[in-house]
């Protein structure tokens, strides 16, 4: 396609990026988060007076780029948000659509590495209470808290992935399938839960009060709303997974164990969370510890 021949859209341009995704089997919640952030973008640059996808320079990724930076946004957010943009604007010159990716130079936010947090018994205890009339939060709290799964992990689930003691977790994204283990409390807040859902057109779990499924971004306000009301203003969702891994290798579960619950791809990374365990057992056990 020669670029300037035919410019297209940066709306036409985003339907064929899309269409790529599609077809390589990419996650309808991936697909989700990288519309919204070329939507992002898309509106920005409508600002610019720009319409074509031929027009977009480095400078205007940039301007972008800072304007995100003075709306407050995080550097991980950011980063993320540019890594959407690189992905769709190399797949453009990829396909002939562009002669230059306006993104290759544009360099990602410095990201600040914080030791990851691990909520006390008192905190972990008092998020219960907070959301103990809300069977769907709690069932949500409890699966992260302690089963360890990721929030898209929690979003993807469907009803035929709950077995007696275990979940099975299908492919996410990178992240292979893999089996989790259920406490009782676990297998109790989703009974309760899942008594309260009723039926619904769609074999999600998770679903909203109008019965379609509960997206990423949902979960997260809604515990957010939950960390809030349990005065948890500075602890973020991964935290509560992060709880679960230093609690099990502080009560002797193995790190090859955990690393596999947890779906790590490297055990090196399950070891990172050692530094968060105070004090160690020297009794190893298969069996999880309940929180």
């Amino acid at each position: 396609m020669e670029e300037n021949s035919n410019p297209l859209s940066i709306e036409k341009a985003v339907e064929l990026f899309v269409k790529n995704l599609t077809s390589q089997g990419r996650s309808s919640n991936t697909i989700i988060a990288y519309k919204g952030d070329l939507s992002q973008l898309a509106t920005f640059l409508f600002g610019e007076q720009i319409s074509s996808v031929t027009e977009v320079e480095t400078a205007h990724i940039e301007k972008f780029k800072k304007q995100l930076e003075k709306d407050n946004y995080t550097a991980k957010t950011i980063s993320r948000k540019l890594n959407s943009f690189k992905s769709f604007f190399k797949f453009l010159e990829k396909e002939g659509v562009i002669n230059s990716d306006p993104t290759k130079e544009v360099s990602h936010p410095k990201l600040k590495i914080g030791t990851p947090r691990v909520l006390q018994p008192l905190e972990y205890r008092g998020l219960r209470d907070a959301c103990r009339h809300d069977s769907r939060a709690m069932a949500i709290v409890e699966l992260i808290l302690q089963a360890g799964l990721r929030i898209g992990e929690v979003a993807g689930l469907r009803l035929d992935d709950v077995h007696p003691d275990e979940l099975i977790i299908q492919p996410y994204e990178s992240h292979m399938a893999r089996k989790v283990p259920l406490n009782e409390a676990v297998k109790n807040a989703l009974d309760i839960y899942l008594e309260a859902r009723g039926d619904a057109k769609t074999d999600h779990i998770f679903i909203t009060k109008t019965g379609r499924p509960l997206l990423i971004r949902n979960i997260r306000s809604t515990l957010r709303r939950y960390f809030k009301r349990s005065g948890l203003e500075d602890i973020k969702v991964n935290d509560l997974r992060n709880t679960f891994i230093a609690y099990q290798l502080e009560s002797g579960v193995p790190l090859e164990v955990i690393s596999r619950i947890v779906g790590h791809k490297r055990i090196s990374t399950t070891e990172k969370y050692l530094q968060l365990v105070k004090k160690p057992t020297s009794k190893r056990t298969i069996k999880l510890k309940e929180l």
